[in-house]
């Protein structure tokens, strides 16, 4: 036999005497069903919901699966989970208002004078829907007032101005609807604008309060120093 066989022949008695070891590289520990522990290269699989720890050849864990939750035990932690979802959430949003009202205003005034912006400019919508809307009720009442001369002398009133009348009365409803929509925007605005004034002052209230601590340390290292 050739020396290279010989080698060939040793490299893979080597191989399969050190592959236990090498696939064996980490071990387990769980409970078996007496309640002992048990410390294994594997966990069988109806033990794996029990949860298990995995540990290095030194005995150290280097890594722990938990145990299966009950129905009720998921779902109080899927509950505890979206609780701590919502409140990141709303802590990611009133992180981004405040940096918002910092940029865009300096004083309370300045959020006041940007709401009576916004609402004069709604207001003024208002307005002009408003004069729309008895601009088309004159023009009702003119031609119904034609409509009751004509019968007056005993004519029969014309379809013409009949559907002229219907698609007066449809714009008026449509205005006032149109109407109805920006009185709500205009309780909206103003109600955003209150709350930024809310904010605002407790953001300025919280930058005095860390401004006098600030002097109230200063002070207190002041007089240690002297």
């Amino acid at each position: 036999m050739k020396i290279t066989e010989y080698l060939t022949i040793g490299t893979l008695l080597s191989a399969l005497v050190l592959a236990p070891s090498a696939q064996a590289s980490k071990l387990y520990r769980y409970k078996n069903d007496q309640g002992n522990t048990v410390v294994d290269d594997h966990v069988p699989p109806e033990h794996v919901k029990k949860g298990y720890e995995i540990l290095s050849r030194k005995g150290v864990v280097i890594g722990v699966v938990p145990r299966e939750l009950t129905p009720e035990e998921q779902k109080r932690a899927d509950a505890e989970e979206w609780q701590a979802a919502r409140a990141k959430k709303e802590e990611q949003r009133l992180r981004e208002w405040d940096q918002s009202l910092m940029l865009r205003y300096s004083t309370i005034e300045d959020i006041e004078a940007a709401r009576e912006r916004a609402l004069m400019d709604l207001r003024i919508r208002v307005s002009i829907l408003k004069g729309n809307k008895r601009s088309l009720k004159q023009q009702i009442e003119n031609y119904q007032t034609q409509a009751a001369e004509m019968e007056r002398l005993g004519h029969q009133v014309d379809d013409q101005r009949l559907r002229a009348i219907e698609d007066l009365q449809s714009e008026i409803a449509v205005t006032e609807r149109a109407i109805v929509d920006r009185e709500k925007e205009i309780d909206a605005v103003n109600a955003s604008y209150t709350a930024d004034v809310d904010r605002f002052t407790m953001l300025l209230d919280l930058v005095e309060f860390r401004r006098q601590q600030s002097v109230k340390k200063e002070d207190k290292y002041g007089d240690l120093g002297s």
